[in-house]
């Protein structure tokens, strides 16, 4: 594994970004001094809650027997849908979610009302001590079911290229299909929290972890029934997000704002790790059926795909996650015939949101198994038959939904993976370490991805910034993302550092904040930097702008020859320092601070035919993975991993690579060990570490080898960088690819392995 040259970071570089540098909070959370939600010294008076949660998956809500509850000393209110001012149905896109259950229960762990009380303990002891009266209703529970019954959150949608019937009755070979890959929980360190604090003239001050504080926001102000400008949101940072605080956040925030309302007083929510887990979505569930056509050479030549997305109860945002799997369905390869159904399932079970990828993994994984049977079928390397589907230049470059593919970069990148990690050589080695091994079984696969980078929502893809400057020439950047580790701070204060000619030092950037920047949109899609990156960088160019004139007049030059660079302001006949120049200019009245906007350009498609331009740009990476299996256990280890990733000219080398590793593990574990079980009565019984597994430091491969393609992004974005928060994470699907391959070397049958493969998995694919 590649671990970041400290030299590297600490070396003093005549530009901040394009370097590798420290998080921006690293320090601090290394000694503890980072401020997340539940470190903020909490307002005297401060009450706390817990939520009151249904017992059964599916039943009509007749009442509540609050009387033990309430006796408990420190209890001060029972929160219920009866106390929402407002709108009882929270401000989602689906309208379809009550903030509190009110004729009907519709999951097992839905918050059916709050306890308040004087301290969290008590909360939540109070809370288990409510008993709801429920008369029970027949719980739809798995996906198959809810297809059956016609049962969606949103209608089916369908996308067809071609003529896939007429392609596949013409095919020399035809494949058939059907498969299900499980959900994941987001498992962040810092669980669901929110602090609502009312403030004078029903005013409101709203800490929260979220990874959108504009529409936590939106949120408040909806269900309290008051204007937006009434409610401030804040966001210093996160303990991570992965998604899971996208939408999910906002339901705390609403929660503690109503129990604060009716207590009179601030309320804080934290959810403990169980009822994080039995309250909030995860990754969506998918399952397959699929018919594909093929040549000798195992080139596709049509294909009919379902795809059938477990939704939860409600629709959340399940709509663009169902959407985002049929973009990504094609992955790396041109689809020329193809028929899509998306069916956007309803069941009694949490909803499901967004996740890291957001619908991609569910489409490329698709794909990826399909290869990887259509090589076994005909006997081909997997290499080659993903090498002869790839994406062309010039020729087979059309998407499915019409969007041509102007930068590809596919096949020298995965050719160049192959040869730089010995692809064909260590194939050849493990076909004759499992000639001789009766129990021992390994495999190895090489997948691509082709990742899409933009909101496939048009209207999110804008965002705002500020930049101050101050008499001593330090630098404030406020902008609408928000900071969960990922390093979207430190790339732009990075930005505003190259933009001014200032050491990164000088640069801070603040906490998201609804009142500095208005109407942000999430920080997810992997545009965190994208956008705000690009609009700080124009934000700092005005008042670069600004410095450059009042400086072009002292020297009498053009504003054009001012240079700022290493901490000074340079023209033709001076060199000042900036600080010196930012005093002047202050007390010469010249505007100091700036605001900065950015909208994606290019971008645009139609969302009734899902046809047009979604994607800005596409970001391309491959891995090749080698696995192990036991075959009288089926337990399974990752023994190499080598990654050729591509985020163009990157911004922060170490925090880049920093992200391929997590995203990599973090798909890893959603393949292997990360298994989300539900009984017959709806109940998660994997809710808590002792029972769902995330990767773990032991499980990291011993070779891990992380190269950056070297070629900047073709398109016009901030600094030639691309995105990279998600698109890692689907190279992971090398990891199932690579212990499918295993399970037909051992004899067994790949095509009957599922996903995640678990131990207990790959021991039923194996037969046993």
């Amino acid at each position: 594994m590649n671990a970041p040259d400290t030299a590297l970071l600490q070396q003093q570089a005549p530009t901040a970004a394009g370097v590798s540098r420290f998080h921006e909070s690293a320090r601090a959370q290394v000694a503890g001094a980072a401020t997340y939600v539940d470190d903020i010294p909490e307002v005297r008076g401060t009450l706390h809650a817990a939520p009151v949660c249904s017992p059964v998956a599916h039943g009509r809500l007749i009442g509540f027997d609050t009387a033990a509850a309430l006796a408990l000393p420190g209890v001060r209110a029972f929160v219920s849908a009866a106390d929402v001012p407002g709108d009882p149905i929270l401000a989602a896109f689906g309208h379809d979610e009550p903030v509190f259950a009110q004729d009907t229960v519709q999951f097992l762990g839905q918050a059916m009302g709050l306890i308040v009380a004087d301290d969290v303990m008590t909360a939540r002891r109070a809370a288990r001590l409510v008993k709801p009266r429920i008369d029970a209703l027949p719980p739809v529970l798995t996906v198959h079911e809810a297809h059956e019954r016609k049962s969606y959150v949103l209608p089916p949608v369908h996308v067809a290229r071609g003529d896939a019937a007429a392609a596949l009755a013409r095919a020399p070979h035809t494949l058939d299909g059907e498969f299900e890959v499980g959900g994941q929980e987001h498992f962040y360190l810092e669980g669901q929290i929110a602090y609502a604090l009312p403030l004078e003239q029903d005013q409101w001050w709203i800490h929260s972890s979220t990874q959108h504080p504009g529409e936590v926001q939106h949120w408040v102000a909806h269900a309290l029934g008051i204007p937006n400008h009434a409610v401030t949101v804040e966001c210093r940072r996160m303990g991570g997000g992965f998604g899971g605080k996208e939408t999910q956040a906002g339901h705390l925030a609403v929660w503690a704002a109503l129990a604060a309302r009716k207590a009179g007083r601030p309320v804080k929510l934290r959810l403990d790790r169980d009822d994080d887990f039995m309250l909030t979505g995860k990754r969506h569930p998918f399952a397959y059926r699929y018919r594909v056509g093929f040549d000798d050479s195992g080139r596709l030549s049509g294909l009919r795909i379902a795809m059938l997305a477990n939704c939860g109860f409600s629709a959340d945002l399940s709509g663009p996650v169902a959407d985002r799997a049929i973009f990504h369905c094609d992955n790396a390869y041109f689809l020329e015939d193809v028929a899509i159904d998306s069916f956007r399932c309803k069941t009694n079970t949490q909803s499901h949101t967004a996740f890291r990828g957001f619908g991609g993994p569910q489409g490329v994984i698709a794909i990826e198994r399909i290869l990887g049977d259509i090589a076994r079928h005909l006997n081909i390397d997997p290499l080659q038959v993903r090498l002869r589907n790839l994406y062309g230049v010039g020729e087979r470059d059309q998407t499915h939904y019409d969007m041509t593919v102007e930068d590809n970069i596919l096949e020298p990148l995965m050719t160049t993976l192959a040869r730089t990690s010995g692809y064909e050589e260590r194939r050849a080695a493990i076909g004759a370490f499992n000639a001789r091994s009766p129990v021992i079984k390994k495999g190895i696969a090489i997948t691509p991805v082709k990742f899409g980078i933009s909101f496939t929502a048009t209207l999110f893809n804008q965002a705002g910034a500020l930049v101050h400057v101050y008499t001593d020439g330090s630098v404030m950047v406020n902008h609408g993302g928000t900071e969960m580790g990922q390093g979207l701070n430190t790339k732009v204060a990075q930005i505003v550092a190259d933009e001014l000619g200032v050491p990164f030092e000088r640069v801070i950037a603040t906490a998201a904040d609804t009142s500095k920047v208005p109407n942000a949109s999430a920080t997810a899609a992997s545009s965190g930097t994208d956008l705000n990156g690009r609009a700080a960088q124009f934000a700092a160019r005005h008042v670069r702008d600004n410095l450059a004139a009042f400086v072009a007049g002292l020297d009498g030059c053009g504003a054009g020859a001012v240079r700022f660079v290493n901490g000074e302001v340079i023209t033709p006949k001076s060199a000042r320092r900036f600080e010196d120049v930012v005093h002047a200019a202050y007390a010469n009245r010249i505007q100091l601070w700036s605001d900065g906007f950015y909208r994606t350009p290019k971008i645009h498609y139609d969302k009734v035919t899902m046809k047009g331009r979604p994607f800005y740009y596409f970001a391309y990476g491959a891995a090749v993975s080698e696995v192990a299996i036991d075959t009288l256990t089926g337990e399974s280890r990752v023994l190499a991993v080598d990654i050729l990733h591509d985020v163009g000219h990157s911004i922060n080398p170490a925090i880049d690579i920093g992200q391929i590793e997590g995203g990599f593990i973090q798909g890893m574990g959603w393949l292997t060990t990360e298994q989300l079980v539900w009984n017959d009565k709806g109940y998660l019984q994997t809710h808590a570490p002792s029972t769902y597994k995330i990767p773990t430091a032991g499980d990291l491969p011993p070779r891990w080898n992380i190269a950056l393609w070297p070629e900047a992004n073709r398109e016009d974005n901030v600094h030639g960088s691309k995105a990279v928060g998600e698109p890692p994470f689907m190279l992971a699907i090398s990891v199932y690819e690579a212990l499918r391959d295993a399970v037909a070397q051992a004899g067994g049958d790949p095509e009957a392995m599922h996903a995640p493969g678990t131990a207990e998995e790959v021991l039923r694919a194996l037969g046993g």
